[in-house]
């Protein structure tokens, strides 16, 4: 019996074959695709219909720049019942101003009226003021209930300067006027349905986001309520200056890395930064390679990923107007609120750090292998994870950090393949999850950081560390990543289009939640496949053009449904062609390796899924499976040198057999396929 039954399914995901270096259909040439393919279906977008299949509405996240947060709301007057006039800059000495817009009459702000007057009193104390505007005409608002103040809009100014969709819709602004989030209140009432209490509370989020001066998670959703069209035509213009719109577009797209202490070579913080650069920037931005995305767009050109960091048509469109007019610098008072990164952190004060305990000598020039380093963690019970950022001291010389977990004492290595705990890359650096979401990670675990390093001239040290934030009790989803990775293929010297191909089943019904796509300098081109048992296969995601350069996840606005028994594949081309100009050497063939002159094939999948106790490798070697009473070899095994890397960290005594001892240390899913193998294998 030949081994390539067990290899077919490894946790890896070992590739099916199908590596013939024909064209990629989604992209022929460099710099253009082909017709998009099909996507999986994008979020609803403003004055969209939602699916008349559906009776019931929940809020949907959407992708906040889309939505226009990160804009400057104008000053729109007002008049409010008690008759007494003023501004939305009236409210500019609160910390915050909620705008939550309601009305007598529709259900859903009737249901959540009580909600609003509560979280109204809760934050009153912590600097929060409300302003409530009932944009229906129609409507006899003598008694609201709430403590702010109540603004009948019956000549639709103020609601046409936010834009709601509902009712129910909410807005929170910072004292400087800048949109921080608009949506849902919580997902507790919505059309056709209500809860005994919310699941999810987007405004209450973000709220204290706001006020701890932490990045944002959620940042816009819809929201479920009676339907407005507000008249866009009374909306008050905002100034094309710098201080009232080019300066928040810059802190919304650049300055995360373009800022003192970012990884970028120069700061677009200022207006003499961003003026002296106007001519890079146009370039870039023209391009399409700053700010750096590189999904192709869902249907009706809306984005399917929340995290999202490509330009919106129109903030391109007044960047670029600006860039090419007179530069004007505007009211001083239009300009946003500076941005703050507490101690370093963008998720803000973390609950605890972990460090590597010795600085790592990066020197100037040439190449370096990839470092490894363990830190073991201290705690004595599980922790349940919902915000984490991996953090280097010298993000100029970083190319991407990816940390692993494991058991502590056991002899630790490195398997990309089989999902990672956290990673960095430029501009990719933190995960927040929302409420009821949140990573494992076990007492007594040690943690491995496995560091990319690319001189760039100049000897430095650094000494990566990863905040954490935990959730204050267990999570309704795990969040499990597992990769889906073919470590078997070549690529042929010369190839300019080479693909190559690994799949997984899924056994159990789950919510993909975001995708990482990973190759080296010769990577192209990579796509994810959704086919479900008794489908057509469907694009989930698709990168016409890969960058090395920029390690990218694409988190999904809405999380993808995964039914059981449907199959995932991930599939990349690569060119080692002397047309590729990173290429290290287009007369060699490649194949799977750690650095960068090397190839990997590697997807991560990050998900959660209902399933008690379910993994996605689980599911991968589920098809093989050992006969009952199938027992291991008192005497051991000798591992395969093919498996060697993946069995590595449990070949405690380094001898390249598995023990009996070390056998029991496997994680369940690998016990299966070794005795699989066994039964298969062995006399």
């Amino acid at each position: 019996m030949r081994l390539t039954a067990l290899a077919l399914v490894f946790a890896v995901a070992l590739a099916a074959g199908a590596q013939e270096p024909r064209r990629n259909p989604f992209r022929n040439a460099p710099g253009k695709a082909a017709a998009e393919p099909e996507t999986a279906p994008a979020p609803k977008a403003k004055g969209e219909v939602a699916d008349p299949v559906s009776v019931k509405n929940a809020p949907k996240v959407l992708r906040g720049a889309e939505a226009g947060v990160g804009r400057m709301v104008p000053d729109v007057a007002f008049t409010d019942i008690a008759g007494k006039p003023g501004k939305l800059s009236d409210l500019k000495s609160a910390k915050l101003t909620v705008v939550a817009f309601t009305n007598t009459t529709c259900p859903i702000c009737k249901k959540y009226a009580p909600s609003l007057a509560r979280i109204e009193k809760e934050y009153a104390a912590k600097g929060v003021a409300f302003l409530f505007v009932n944009p229906t005409a129609t409507d006899k608002p003598a008694d609201h209930g709430f403590g702010g103040r109540y603004v009948h809009d019956t000549d639709g100014k103020l609601t046409a300067a936010f834009g709601p969709t509902s009712t129910a819709e909410v807005f929170v602004l910072d004292s400087a006027r800048t949109l921080l989030y608009r949506g849902a209140v919580d997902d507790q009432y919505g059309l056709g349905y209500s809860l005994d209490k919310p699941r999810t509370s987007y405004l209450t989020a973000a709220i204290d986001d706001a006020l701890a001066g932490k990045t944002r998670g959620t940042a816009a959703t819809t929201a479920p309520g009676c339907a407005l069209e507000p008249d866009a035509a009374k909306a008050p213009a905002v100034a094309l200056t710098y201080h009232a719109r080019v300066e928040r577009i810059m802190q919304a797209n650049c300055v995360e890395c373009h800022r003192s202490g970012g990884v970028a070579p120069f700061g677009l913080d200022t207006y003499e930064g961003v003026a002296s650069h106007k001519a890079v920037i146009k370039q870039v931005v023209n391009d399409g390679t700053m700010p750096p995305w590189f999904a192709a767009k869902g249907q009706a050109g809306h984005s399917l990923f929340s995290n999202d960091r490509s330009l919106t048509e129109a903030d391109k469109k007044d960047l670029l107007a600006w860039l090419g007019g007179d530069l004007k610098k505007g009211d001083p008072a239009d300009a946003p609120l500076p941005r703050k990164y507490e101690s370093g952190w963008l998720i803000g004060k973390p609950d605890a750090v972990f460090q590597i305990p010795k600085p790592i000598a990066v020197k100037a020039e040439g190449t370096m292998p990839y470092q490894t380093v363990r830190v073991d963690t201290d705690f004595d019970e599980d922790r349940w994870v919902r915000a984490l950022e991996v953090q280097p001291t010298a993000r100029e010389v970083v190319h991407h950090v990816l940390i692993f977990t494991g058991a502590r004492g056991s002899r630790l290595g490195v398997n990309e393949s089989t999902g990672y705990f956290a990673a960095y890359a430029p501009g990719n650096s933190t995960l927040i999850y929302p409420d009821g979401f949140a990573k494992k990670l076990p007492k007594g675990s040690s943690l491995l950081f496995q560091i990319h390093y690319t001189p760039n001239g100049t000897a430095t040290t650094d000494q990566a560390r990863l905040g954490l934030i935990f959730a204050k009790e267990a999570p309704r989803h795990e969040v499990q990543v597992a990769g889906i990775a073919n470590v078997r293929f070549e690529i042929p010297a010369g190839a300019d289009n080479h693909k190559v191909e690994a799949r997984i089943p899924v056994p159990f019904d789950a919510q993909v939640l975001a995708l990482f796509p990973h190759a080296h300098l010769r990577g192209k081109a990579a796509k994810f496949e959704l086919k479900p048992a008794d489908g057509a296969s469907t694009t989930i995601l698709d990168v016409p053009h890969y960058d090395f350069n920029w390690q990218m996840q694409y988190r999904f606005a809405e999380p993808v449904a995964v039914q059981k028994g449907s199959t995932l594949t991930y599939t990349a081309w690569y060119d080692n062609s002397d047309k590729n100009p990173a290429n290290p050497d287009p007369k060699k063939a490649v194949r799977w390796g750690q650095q960068t002159y090397e190839e990997m094939h590697l997807g991560y999948v990050e998900f959660v899924t209902d399933s008690p106790n379910a993994r996605l490798d689980a599911g991968v070697l589920g098809g093989l499976r050992a006969p009952p009473g199938t027992k291991f070899p008192k005497d051991g095994i000798a591992i395969p040198e093919r498996f060697k890397a993946v069995f590595e960290k449990y070949d405690a005594n380094n001898n390249g057999r598995l023990e009996p001892a070390e056998f029991e240390m496997l994680p369940q899913a690998l016990k299966d396929v070794v005795l699989a193998y066994v039964a298969r294998m062995m006399p």
